[in-house]
């Protein structure tokens, strides 16, 4: 097993309630310091098959047990997660190098809600009124589906996994989950977790590996009901495909490129506060507003602000608690930031703040960045970097600032800044994304709707849109009248 700063992660798969090897291997390593965390199962064809096999056995008694009883394990699993709060923690910071005060506070904490949350909606939300029909009576009803694929990415590992595996378990389908390869750690351990809060054996199942491996089979794999995926564009379009041969319903989360628009009558401390605080995990998530869209009156002004204040974040080990940045996840994604950067700078863009690696620090530390002056349409301003990389335009009027914000292939997030109520229905309404925030950022409420518009999804998670996706619903149509006597 792995041993790191006191943790024991077991580094096979977990497949009908047993840990498994494979032939071959994957490394994984810190990004704080490049520290090699262990050599991981590398699982393909045949271990995917003995995943979804198992799944396939252990899915007509789970989709048989009372709601009760599975409400009841799924608080158990969000108690273990709870009692290991400070392991998975550490293991998730030494992963993917997100600050471990927020994965001890916030983000794991998390992880444990979205189990008790889909838990207590099986039992207590999860109900429509018969509709009346010419006094026929019509039940809405939710079947389970079957085997549910579940891949997840390496920005926030275990939340993100529990908020498809929760809703998933709950509406009474068994998963196998692949995570990420650069962040497996959590994955593993969450294996434990259910077994010791006794989910029976073949209900969740872990396949580690290589997406173009392991992804690639399970998407392809004909007793797999359904297929959520949380990731990039690319990766989303073979998935479909794949989906596409069998009409297997699939659920997309993909990326974004999402605008925050400060219009002249906002707060403009507040505005600063959410502008820099999009360098968030170093700009690893997906719903960050990073093109920055102010009113022309007030432009000066909120640059001042946001470099005075961005100028004080400290960047370093995420195991400290004077971080504000930790560093990137890998040295591929560390590249693609970097390219982005360098060939907007190259077409005559400007870096206001950064522009590139921290060499003070070296390893995949990349300076928090604002470049202005991108030429429109530019590839800066459209696609996603995934990094620290905010860009800086000025708009004169709400129309423009409208279509600046909406100039993208993407509509996952969007957030306003204005103290005018009625601009705020105006804009919000005309914004092409799945959420937006108006006076706040990364407000989630389980009950409601998420997922993108455009390019940046198919689909949506949250409440009853998490139960309409994992089951088949049913109407059921009560005649009034033929019962006998």
């Amino acid at each position: 097993m792995p041993q790191q700063a006191g943790l024991a992660v077991d580094p096979g798969h977990w497949i009908g309630g047993r840990r498994l090897a494979s032939a071959t291997t994957f490394a994984d390593h810190s990004p704080i310091d490049g520290s090699p965390l262990g050599e991981f199962a590398r699982g393909g064809a045949a271990e995917v098959d003995a995943a979804v096999n198992a799944a396939q056995q252990a899915f007509p008694a789970w989709s048989k047990t009372a709601p009760v009883e599975r409400a009841r394990l799924l608080h158990a699993i969000a108690d273990g997660i709870e009692a290991r709060l400070d392991e998975l923690a550490t293991a998730e910071t030494l992963d993917n190098g997100a600050l471990l005060r927020s994965h001890r506070t916030s983000v794991i904490p998390r992880a444990a809600h979205n189990f008790r949350f889909f838990a207590d909606w099986l039992i207590d939300g999860l109900h429509r009124p018969d509709l009346d029909t010419r006094g026929h009576r019509n039940r809405i009803s939710w079947d389970p589906a079957g085997v549910c694929a579940l891949i997840t990415p390496w920005n926030a590992p275990l939340m993100l996994a529990t908020w498809k595996i929760a809703p998933a378990l709950a509406a009474g389908n068994t998963v196998v989950h692949k995570p990420a390869e650069w962040s497996p750690l959590t994955a593993s351990l969450l294996a434990g977790i259910t077994a010791d809060a006794g989910l029976p054996d073949g209900v969740f199942n872990l396949v580690q590996g290589l997406g173009a491996e392991a992804g690639e089979a399970l998407t392809r794999h004909p007793g797999v009901r359904r297929i959520s995926f949380t990731g990039s564009v690319p990766t989303a379009k073979t998935i479909a495909a794949n989906a596409a041969a069998r009409l297997t319903p699939l659920s997309l989360e993909l990326g974004g490129k999402s605008p925050l628009l400060v219009f002249a009558d906002a707060d403009l401390d507040l505005a600063v506060e959410l502008a820099v605080g999009q360098y968030d995990n170093a700009g690893q998530v997906c719903l960050s507003a990073v093109r920055l869209l102010v009113a022309e009156e007030i432009h000066e002004e909120f640059l001042h602000r946001f470099l005075a204040k961005a100028n004080r974040l400290r960047q370093g080990d995420p195991r400290l608690p004077d971080t504000d940045l930790g560093p990137q996840i890998h040295q591929r994604q560390f590249d693609r930031i970097d390219g982005f950067v360098q060939r907007a700078l190259a077409e005559g863009a400007t870096a206001l703040l950064g522009g590139g690696p921290n060499t003070d620090l070296g390893g995949l530390y990349y300076r928090p960045t604002l470049l202005t002056g991108a030429a429109p349409g530019s590839e800066i301003l459209t696609e996603e970097v995934f990094g620290p990389a905010l860009t800086l335009q000025r708009f004169r009027t709400e129309a423009e600032a409208v279509a600046l914000a909406n100039n993208t292939r993407f509509g996952l997030a969007a957030a306003v800044v204005t103290g005018d109520p009625e601009r705020a229905e105006r804009v919000t309404h005309d914004l092409v994304a799945g959420t937006v925030w108006v006076n706040c950022f990364f407000v989630r409420d389980l009950r409601a709707p998420f997922g993108g518009s455009r390019e940046s999804g198919i689909g949506r998670e949250g409440g009853d849109w998490s139960f309409d996706f994992f089951c088949d619903v049913k109407n059921t149509v009560f005649a009034p009248k033929g019962w006998g006597k």
